[in-house]
């Protein structure tokens, strides 16, 4: 009997061993899953499982980002609009090396095509694609490359600060991501602390024109809600339509709103002196026309948001429209203050040298 017992008890020395093990070995493998991936949740709210170690990225629509969190060095592919250097693209420009990089997909107005076949060849750690595109799931089945969703930003729109977030995540650059944070609620604190506090009747009436939306507009080309305006609490007259987006407005309008300071792209004043040449009785009726009041704001839409020159416009906006409030900012100095820190070089001079940087324009000549 008592040799029973003692087998017995063997049996269940030896079953509790084996128990204890597996949990180990259980164990050993979720902390060595853990230590090799990590999840994100993306700015669509999936759940995303990412390699711990992040050495090359594919990006559909977030080069911008990418190149505001230094980490252009991960990138291995993009789409045609990374490809080619263009002004209203910084981001292209302190990046030459983007010329040859894999193509990976289709950008621009049309919205996000993945080339499945490409990313599949390039094989990237992850693939970082712009939120518009909610078809994240789909390519992620089909590549079985995890793909993380990010929104792209507007100025001061409340998008940006989580999309640092997220790629500070997935590639352990979450100190830059606090950096970029801190500077753009800085910048935005500046201009609201600098405007905040004048009275509405000592604010301009102020309109814009000749925006890029959809392709290049003339003098009609305007928004509601325009960002570097609402970042100095400017009074835009085209606020009172409700439109919170680009559109393109009736010249009688703006004739009846008679604003008393103009701001124009110059990358299209060409086709704002055709529409003069149509029609100049309408533009010489403009007060601000008459009183030399029209002023440029570089285009930022392109490829969506360059946030670093809606920033740059939201300064020299400022300094037109409250010159007391802003008496200490250099344009050109501040401008490259943006540029040097978000995209990692001074840039101001090449737009000067293409004939777009801030300053007076002339309507007609």
């Amino acid at each position: 009997m008592k040799r029973i017992v003692a087998v017995l008890l063997s049996l269940m020395m030896v079953v509790t061993f084996a128990a204890c093990s597996n949990t180990k070995a259980e164990d050993a493998d979720k902390k060595t899953a853990e230590a090799t991936s990590k999840i994100v949740t993306d700015s669509l709210g999936r759940q995303v499982e990412v390699p711990a170690e992040i050495d090359s990225v594919g990006s559909l629509g977030v080069m911008r980002l990418l190149t505001y969190m230094d980490a252009v060095d991960l990138v291995k592919g993009g789409t045609d609009m990374d490809n080619v250097q263009e002004l209203t693209r910084p981001y292209t420009l302190v990046n030459p090396n983007f010329a040859s990089l894999a193509q990976i997909g289709q950008g621009g107005a049309g919205g996000i095509v993945p080339f499945d076949e490409e990313i599949i060849k390039l094989a990237p750690d992850v693939i970082f694609v712009v939120s518009d595109y909610t078809q994240a799931d789909e390519l992620q089945a089909k590549t079985g490359i995890p793909v993380v969703a990010v929104a792209s930003p507007g100025l001061f729109d409340g998008k940006m600060s989580a999309s640092m977030d997220i790629i500070g995540q997935v590639l352990g650059k979450e100190d830059r991501a606090k950096e970029v944070n801190a500077f753009m609620d800085a910048a935005q604190k500046d201009l609201n602390d600098r405007t905040k506090d004048i009275p509405e009747a000592s604010r301009p009436t102020v309109y814009n024109g000749a925006l890029n939306f959809k392709g290049k507009h003339g003098f009609d080309g305007t928004s509601g809600n325009y960002g570097p305006f609402v970042a100095i609490n400017a009074n835009n007259v085209v606020d009172q339509t409700g439109q919170k987006t680009a559109f393109t407005v009736d010249l009688e309008q703006v004739l009846a709103w008679n604003p008393e300071i103009i701001f124009l792209n110059p990358e299209n004043m060409g086709l704002v002196n055709e529409q003069y040449t149509q029609n100049p009785d309408f533009f010489n009726s403009l007060k601000a026309v008459q009183n030399n009041k029209v002023y440029t704001q570089l285009a930022y839409n392109n490829n969506y948001t360059n946030v670093e020159i809606a920033l740059a416009d939201a300064y020299y906006a400022g300094t037109i429209i409250y010159p007391d409030k802003f008496k200490d900012v250099n344009i050109e100095k501040k401008t490259d203050e943006i540029f040097k820190f978000l995209l990692g070089e001074n840039l101001y001079s090449k737009y000067v040298a293409a004939g777009q940087g801030f300053g007076p324009l002339t309507i007609g000549k």
